[in-house]
């Protein structure tokens, strides 16, 4: 990277930085003429110069040069204007310097802005490339939430600093020097007395703020690792939890602040002390120019309008010179800064940019075989993980590495798949060494997995269909406002080196995973889910996942059709008992009181403390008499389970039957209890009346039985329902959505749209049952890919955290699978998996890679050799040697290191 940031910035700007200087000396004529127009105004008009008789008039806007050998040279004549005549017409004129000054500022600033803006884009872009290019043990070096500061923040001065680093000191300098040069012109004295004070403040000011830079500097790098520590704490939660260290982490953070607190108060006491002095230095100008100019004003040895003039133009010269010398401390402050960004991406090492070029064309399969060429591997420390090891793959051959852990067969693996480079000897395929291999066809034609997971924060679609996105396939038409802003967009890309790739063509390379287009992807990725043994999970996620009815509409018309399915399959099978439909006149008893006042589901906009709180809402529980009733119930709730779990411990399993309090409400409603004992509904506070009436809200008589619910309640609760929606306001009306038998509740889940009730709680272990026969209906109904496409909707959160451990796994096996490859390496990729369901995972793949003729390569580091059969070859490693290598019948009957492991 370039050391300088000032030749950076030139190098990438120069023709833009060449323009605004331009525009910026034009700027300095107007500039000067406004320092000297109040004198024209003072001595002229106001003080009678030139107007000795009543009637004299002067030419206005005459232009008229006496040049050499030439002489005098009369261009316009002017206008003849009298002494008001005049007096306006050149107030006017000052006026008009003003907005043309003005416009000249507003036009330089705007442009440095954008200059800013450009580079700051240009800069973050190639330190992200950067990391893109990075060596894989870099990333063992460094923190991740260090680098993404140091873009997201420590360059944002540099952008800013950008448009200031050429126009800045070419501006103020100019002003400074134009307003010096007009005092100087006024007078002799007075100007160099200004420019004595310049002096003096040019000097003293930058080399007291050497030590700002140097506060700077640690405030920036104290902050980096902070922001360092607080990534680390946040990856390692469930460890500091474990092992009961929040107290040290609290420790630590504290001191780290207290640090960052020391330096930031250093830096203001000296800033001020700074700002003090300069600004003492610019105010002890003035004092000079009132004293000695007023002196010399006396003597006649200066007029009035000369010293006015002097100092007008003076008030227009600290300006300049303070945000000069402001300048100079940003330019060496964001130097630094910059120097910091350039030790950290400035390493050794980096992939070439032409690895990574973009590729939209078909790769060719590799034909060639893997061979490994006295390869020799060492980690960061220097420790070897594998010495010397030669070895060939065949593109259409099967082999399994095994061996002692830390044997080897992982670092081989590793190193396969470009995650470890060597330290010696080579990996070749067609005597092409795989680091200088293009990324588009090692990427493509050779996919890594191993036990390591990270899936990016977006839905499993996304995340399974990742390894497919290669480059831009499609070209997007746009029109009317879109199209225009597609281009200002293409050309901003271009003029701050970013590459013109549009995000919302179609990325995915739908022939690499054997489709032919988007509407049979579903065909490809279900095998690929099949093959895994995660298709059941997929099913689940989408049966617990609410609809976007715009994008499945195929399912959601046919809700209807669905659920009678349903009821004749339960009729059947005589299980028509399991769930209860929901009646719009009857009370359903395994749903909550809250669910049956309400008789339908709450959108995302409306919360259940906010209904509670709705004048109409509290209108009806009080005209029908609910609010006393339900208040009573939830003093029995409460009596009972205060009664009940009181004495147990918070981790009881029989909590698991408390769903309308937690373990820490027990003590906040005895307490509750006793102060409201011998009150009525009345007496009691609205609040404390509102905390007890929830816990009825969430009362399910075969569920907690507690016998509170009569006939009586069930059928004014009824009554109720249908008095709320007889007059609802509007506002309410668009924010419930009302079950109905015939249509889609978007706000619900698909379980509870299919099921349209609740399951009996009677019924024990019927729950997997009864969404084994939803699936089987949808299979019925031909709408098993509307489902999967639902599923793989789901959002996995921050780095897939929403999926179990074994689901990131398999999934991270399927979207390699996706590719169809010709070479796999798989390094242990199910550890989180017990051993009979990887084995199966194992054959099944096998097996489904080899259908179609299509043979690919796979390089599997297997956990124990259960398996190894399967392959055609096997590969035994330790101590980072290879020490056999054959078919399982070979090794088996050797008295080897295989044999050792096979016992």
């Amino acid at each position: 990277m370039e050391k300088s940031l000032t030749r950076y910035i030139w190098s990438n700007t120069y023709s833009q930085q060449i323009w605004i200087l331009l525009v910026v000396a034009a700027s300095m004529i107007p500039y000067f003429l406004a320092f000297d127009l109040p004198k024209q105004i003072v001595n002229g008009p106001i003080q009678g110069q030139g107007f000795e008789d009543v009637a004299a008039t002067k030419p206005f806007m005459d232009i008229a040069f006496d040049l050499p050998l030439v002489g005098h040279l009369q261009l316009f004549d002017g206008i003849e204007l009298d002494r008001v005549e005049t007096l306006m017409a050149l107030s006017g004129v000052f006026l008009a310097l003003v907005v043309l000054n003005g416009l000249f500022k507003f036009y330089i600033n705007t442009f440095k802005g954008q200059l800013g803006e450009r580079m700051l884009r240009r800069i973050r872009f190639e330190l992200v490339d950067r990391i893109l290019r990075f060596p894989p043990i870099y990333f063992k070096r460094v923190k991740s939430a260090e680098i993404s500061s140091m873009i997201k923040d420590e360059v944002e001065p540099l952008g800013g600093f950008t448009g200031d680093a050429f126009v800045q000191p070419a501006l103020l300098g100019g002003q400074a020097l134009t307003a010096l040069c007009f005092i100087i012109v006024q007078n002799f004295w007075l100007g160099m007395i200004a420019a004595g004070i310049v002096c003096v403040q040019a000097i003293i000011i930058p080399r007291m703020r050497k030590r700002l830079l140097e506060l700077g500097r640690q405030r920036q790098l104290t902050a980096r690792q902070l922001s360092g520590r607080v990534g680390e704490i946040v990856d390692g939660i469930h460890t500091i939890h474990g092992h009961d260290t929040s107290n040290l982490e609290r420790a630590d953070i504290a001191a780290r602040l207290a640090l960052i607190f020391t330096i930031r108060y250093d830096l203001y006491q000296w800033k001020f002390l700074v700002k003090f002095i300069n600004n003492f230095l610019a105010q002890l100008t003035p004092f000079l120019f009132y004293a000695i100019g007023g002196y010399l004003a006396l003597q006649g040895r200066l007029d009035i309008g000369q010293l006015v003039a002097v100092i007008s133009a003076y008030k227009d010269l600290p300006g300049p010179l303070k945000e000069l010398i402001d300048w100079d401390q940003a330019r060496q402050d964001v130097q630094v800064k910059y120097a910091q960004v350039v030790e950290q991406f400035d390493v050794d090492g980096l992939v070439a940019p032409q690895v990574q070029d973009v590729v939209a064309t078909a790769i060719l399969p590799l034909s060639h075989p893997l061979v490994v060429s006295n390869l020799t591997l060492a980690d960061d420390s220097g420790a070897r993980l594998l010495n010397h090891v030669s070895l060939e793959i065949e593109p259409d051959e099967t082999v399994a590495l095994v061996g002692p852990n830390g044997g080897g067969a992982e670092a081989l693996a590793e190193a396969l798949g470009r995650i470890v480079w060597p330290m010696s000897g080579r990996i070749t395929i067609d005597g092409k060494d795989m680091l200088e291999l293009p990324e588009s066809v090692t990427g493509r034609r050779i996919s890594f997995v191993s036990s390591d997971v990270y899936f990016f924060h977006g839905t499993l679609r996304d995340n399974l269909l990742y390894g497919l996105k290669h480059a831009p396939l499609t070209e997007v038409e746009y029109g009317g406002a879109k199209a225009r802003g597609y281009k200002r967009g293409l050309m901003e890309s271009q003029r701050s080196g970013n590459p013109v790739l549009d995000l919302n063509s179609d990325w995915i390379d739908y022939s690499a995973a054997g489709a032919s287009g988007p509407d049979d992807l579903l065909k490809v990725i279900r095998p690929v889910l099949n093959a895994v043994l995660i298709l059941q999970d997929i099913f689940d996620l989408a049966l617990r996942s609410q609809v976007d009815v715009a994008s499945h509409q195929a399912l959601t018309d046919r809700i209807v059709e669905v659920r009678s399915a349903l009821r004749r399959r339960l009729e059947d099978e005589d299980l028509q008992d399991v769930v209860v439909p929901f009646q719009p006149s009857e009370y359903n008893r395994h749903a909550t009181v809250g669910e049956n006042l309400l008789f339908g589901t709450l959108k995302p906009l409306v919360t259940r403390r906010m209904l509670a709180t709705h004048p109409h809402f509290r209108a009806v529980m009080a005209e029908s008499g609910l609010s006393d009733e339900l208040y009573q119930v939830g003093l029995a709730i409460a009596e009972n389970a205060v009664e009940l779990f009181r004495d147990l411990p918070p981790d009881h399993p029989f909590f698991n039957q408390l769903t309308f309090m937690t373990p820490d409400d027990l003590p906040t409603y005895e307490a509750l209890l006793q102060k409201l004992q011998g009150t009525t509904v009345d007496e009691a506070s609205s609040e404390d009346r509102s905390s007890i009436i929830r816990l009825s809200f969430s009362y399910i008589e075969p569920r907690h039985r507690f016998g509170l619910m009569t006939e009586e309640l069930m059928a004014k609760i009824v009554a109720a329902r249908q008095q709320f929606y007889n007059d609802i306001p509007q506002d309410l009306a668009d924010n419930i959505e009302r079950h109905d038998p015939q249509k889609f509740s978007d706000s619900a889940s698909l379980m509870d749209n299919v099921l349209f009730g609740r399951l009996a709680y009677q019924e024990a272990d019927t729950s997997d049952r009864i969404r084994q026969i939803i699936r089987d209906i949808f299979v019925e109904l031909d709408l098993e890919d509307n489902v999967l496409s639902i599923g793989l909707d789901f959002d996995v959160g921050a780095q897939g955290r929403r999926l179990t451990n074994v689901q990131r796994q398999k999934l991270n096996l399927a979207r390699a699978l996706l590719k169809r490859s010709d070479y796999f390496i798989f390094n242990r990729p199910l550890s989180a998996l017990d051993q009979r369901v990887q084995n199966g995972i194992v054959s099944h793949i096998l097996n489904d890679l080899h259908e179609d003729g299509k043979r690919p390569s796979i390089i599997w580091v297997l956990p124990n050799t259960d398996c190894a059969e399967l392959f055609d070859r096997i590969v035994v490693l330790e101590g980072g040697n290879l020490v056999e290598t054959g078919s399982f019948e070979e090794l088996k009957h050797q008295n080897g290191m295989f044999k050792q492991l096979l016992s």
